[in-house]
């Protein structure tokens, strides 16, 4: 039976892109070191090891370990209070990275970033999860997880815009404090507008009274569901190649040809991670919520499917000779790239005890991020340093990212099992909800 007390489709849609709009704030400032690689390396004297270990491990050891305290915040507190603070907090950080000098402290600035950046995702989910029901929750986090290519669209436009008239002349401070006092703005509206959704809001009516059971329980059960993991181990994997794609692919193309304008590169970029990896998050949740309707197994097959497809363009891609041919795999690979995003959010919600949604994204998120974006970059830069003692740096990238995409296979095989397991784990958790509102009537 239809709640009235239930926010209006309109509001619910404000809501959901307003956290869109925020996640895209979280992957700017994440991103937008990976871009600006070359000129922060050259400025500061890195070593590719240290610029993977800036982009990868220093900012995802933080990230990942405070994420799981401030979820536990988030299962119990107000997370619109949680979630533009820590917006405050990262954007802060940003702003600082700007007014680096050396290593240590451009490093302690992005270690500050991954911390703000933990409370990000965790009460997002929830609170979408509170507005959505679960027939529609691939969908509705589909489109959140839009936020990671708009984010990335808008870390490439805002480096384009403000490197000035000539593509070389890049000042990569000005950029990251201009994006970090942008966020503390946007991180004052949200606290203004936004509103806590109740808790459950999907599974009950709000005449119900959700029974929340002993937390050591509910992380027992979550941490008990196989699909959960296999989905956690699918998704960190994929991720792991696409965080060292992001990480080093301006400086390759650079290597490749020098010659390219960087500012018109910047955009077309921007362009295309706006486009199809939008495109592809959009019609994976969509094509996973049709299929998953009649196959819950879509949730697992759908983004094996678009993983496979993934290795030979990946690999492909920094092969070719030229810089347009380069992009126009990356256009095919960032498409792919996008599909597993909104099943992989709607398992890890789904699945979870509903008193531990919060707290599922956050592990889900840790092992994602300590796999792919602590291990990544800092892999892959650290194997152009190896090949760079017999090769020459484009050569040594070529190899180096070849080797990285093996780990796209581990992902496959990772959401097969998930495809196997996820109709049973997933009638467990009806019947957890169900067995929660006989209690709560």
């Amino acid at each position: 039976m239809t709640n009235p007390n239930l926010p209006s489709k309109g509001y619910r849609s404000f809501v959901l892109v307003l956290l869109t709009i925020v996640y895209g704030f979280n992957f700017i400032d994440r991103q937008i070191v990976g871009i600006l690689a070359p000129f922060i390396q050259e400025d500061l004297g890195l070593t590719s090891t240290q610029l993977g270990l800036l982009i990868g491990l220093a900012f995802a050891t933080f990230y990942t370990v405070v994420a799981i305290p401030i979820a536990w915040l988030a299962d119990r507190y107000n997370r619109v209070n949680i979630l533009s603070l820590a917006l405050a907090t990262w954007s802060g950080f940003t702003a600082l990275t700007g007014l680096a000098t050396n290593f240590t402290q451009i490093g302690l600035a992005r270690m500050g970033v991954g911390i703000g950046e933990a409370g990000g995702s965790p009460p997002s989910h929830s609170i979408i999860s509170d507005l959505y029901p679960k027939e529609e929750r691939a969908g509705a986090l589909g489109v959140y997880s839009m936020g990671i290519p708009l984010g990335i669209m808008a870390a490439y436009f805002a480096t384009a815009a403000l490197m000035g008239s000539d593509g070389g002349d890049v000042n990569w401070r000005r950029i990251f404090v201009f994006l970090g006092v942008t966020g503390v703005v946007l991180a004052i509206f949200l606290r203004l507008v936004l509103r806590e959704p109740k808790r459950g809001a999907m599974e009950f009516d709000n005449h119900d009274e959700i029974i929340q059971p002993p937390f050591k329980d509910s992380l027992k059960t979550l941490l008990g569901i196989p699909a959960w993991w296999a989905m956690c181990l699918g998704i960190a994997f994929g991720s792991f190649v696409s965080y060292a794609f992001s990480a080093f692919q301006t400086s390759y193309l650079r290597a490749l040809d020098p010659s390219f304008d960087f500012q018109t590169l910047v955009f077309i970029l921007g362009v295309i991670n706006g486009t199809t990896y939008a495109g592809g998050a959009f019609f994976g949740a969509k094509v996973a919520d049709k299929w998953g309707a009649s196959d819950l197994r879509a949730y697992g097959w759908l983004p094996a499917i678009s993983i496979g497809i993934c290795i030979p363009i990946a690999v492909g891609a920094f092969w070719v000779d030229s810089v347009a041919i380069h992009l126009v795999f990356t256009t095919f690979l960032l498409f792919f790239l996008g599909v597993y995003l909104g099943p992989s959010f709607a398992i890890a919600q789904t699945l979870a005890p509903i008193n531990m949604r919060a707290m599922s994204t956050a592990l889900f998120f840790f092992i994602l991020n300590m796999i792919a974006l602590g291990g990544g970059p800092t892999f892959a830069g650290w194997m152009i340093d190896v090949f760079k003692a017999n090769n020459a740096d484009l050569e040594a990238m070529r190899l180096a990212m070849t080797v990285t995409c093996a780990f796209f296979i581990p992902s496959v095989l990772a959401f097969l099992v998930v495809a196997k397991v996820l109709p049973r784990d997933w009638a467990a958790a009806d019947k957890r909800n169900a067995d929660l509102a006989k209690q709560g009537s």
